[in-house]
């Protein structure tokens, strides 16, 4: 650990302040943060999804408590937080004892309030990601027996819905046989759902939004024919009034034994379809897709790396590869449309080659002697016209 460092009276104090957000809850705090913010919370092997929200949320330092990388397997949220200039530091000693709203000011890999060493911590700098990541990925392997013996569970409990589509609710909807893109929140989401409007304007497939999936499918201009969303999901993650309405189909995906809270969607005039599952709201919109005999799924956001499951931390997405096994055969993430899909052919696309041919054809006839002869006959002519 870097030595504190004082400044000389009557100098401005080096590092960096911002006022102190202090919550040990990483999903409560992020609500709360403004732009400077100095984020202090708990969170160990930090999530790329979280790490993007403190990005968007505009803070200038984050202090964890835990470990950002603990190496049980390569989390992607403290490259995020590197990637974008975030002072990071984590196995912060003191962090709870940091006042919530207190101006604070960190230096040297120590937290000053008041003008008195409060914290310190270690930062987490590019250099340090890199090389735990590094050592994260080798210990990978006990994480996939993990990760393997949860799949076998969420095989027995989910057989069902995963082999025979039993419990899938009945959609106003028409897919079978129908192009549909599935989209869900995340970084890239985004710019990729904007890459494939051609296919979208022109094929006219069924639209999914996922949670938050819904609201950037609005934001683009499009309403979302289904909404698949979590019964437990929080607030901040769930879609926007508007979305749900829009939708002509809401499905709320609620937790085996779970009671489905209808009250505010019904407050909404949203008449919600419950499926029971354990698996994510991603895979259960896949599910339903498949078994309604859909022609292509196009997935924008979707998890589908190792490491992107992995860094999600939840044992129900063991069952993420199994969803993909079996629709696999359907899907294809959005940014591969453009390799496959090269747009319809427009009548003004046949009208221009018809133009560029018969051209070309002039072009070639008039270098001819009976071009030349008709190019004089011609000019002629117009003579005789002007006068």
């Amino acid at each position: 650990m870097k030595p504190a460092t004082r400044s000389r009276p009557g100098t401005t104090e080096p590092g960096l302040t911002g006022i102190a957000r202090v919550e040990r809850r990483t999903r409560a705090l992020l609500p709360r943060l403004r732009p400077g913010d100095v984020a202090v919370l708990d969170h160990l092997d930090m999530d790329r999804a979280t790490a993007q929200a403190l990005v968007d949320a505009g803070v200038s330092a984050v202090l964890n408590a835990a470990p950002m990388i603990s190496g049980r397997f390569p989390n992607l949220g403290p490259q995020v937080l590197a990637e974008a200039g975030i002072l990071v530091l984590d196995n912060v000693e003191g962090a709870f004892g940091i006042a919530d709203g207190a101006p604070v000011r960190v230096y040297d890999e120590v937290v000053f309030a008041d003008g008195a060493a409060v914290a310190m911590g270690r930062e987490v700098d590019a250099h340090v990601v890199d090389h735990e990541m590094a050592l994260a990925r080798a210990g990978l392997g006990s994480q996939l027996e993990t990760f393997t013996h949860n799949s076998t569970e969420f095989l027995r409990r989910e057989e069902a819905l995963l082999l025979h589509g039993l419990g899938l609710p009945e959609t106003s909807t028409r897919i079978a046989d129908r192009p549909v893109v599935v989209v869900a929140a995340g970084k890239a989401s985004r710019r990729r759902l904007a890459s494939i409007e051609a296919f979208i304007r022109e094929q006219q497939p069924v639209l999914v939004g996922v949670d938050g999936g819904a609201d950037l499918l609005l934001d683009a201009g499009h309403r979302p024919d289904i909404v698949v969303l979590s019964n437990a999901a929080p607030d901040a993650e769930r879609p926007s009034a508007k979305s749900l309405r829009a939708a002509r189909d809401v499905v709320v995906r609620v937790d085996g034994g779970g009671r489905l809270h209808a009250e505010q969607l019904e407050r909404l005039g949203v008449r919600p379809l419950p499926l029971e599952s354990s698996a994510t709201s991603e895979d259960t919109a896949l599910l339903l897709l498949e078994a309604e005999n859909a022609r292509l799924i196009v997935g924008v956001g979707l998890h589908a790396r190792l490491e992107e499951v992995l860094d999600r931390q939840n044992p129900g997405l063991a069952g993420t590869y199994l969803t993909r096994l079996k629709v696999g055969h359907l899907l294809v993430d959005a940014s591969s449309v453009h390799l496959l899909y090269s747009g319809r052919v427009r009548p003004r696309h046949l009208f221009l080659v018809l133009v560029a041919g018969l051209l070309a054809l002039a072009v070639a006839v008039a270098v001819t002697p009976v071009g030349q002869e008709w190019l004089t006959g011609l000019t002629d002519y117009l003579q005789g016209l002007s006068r």
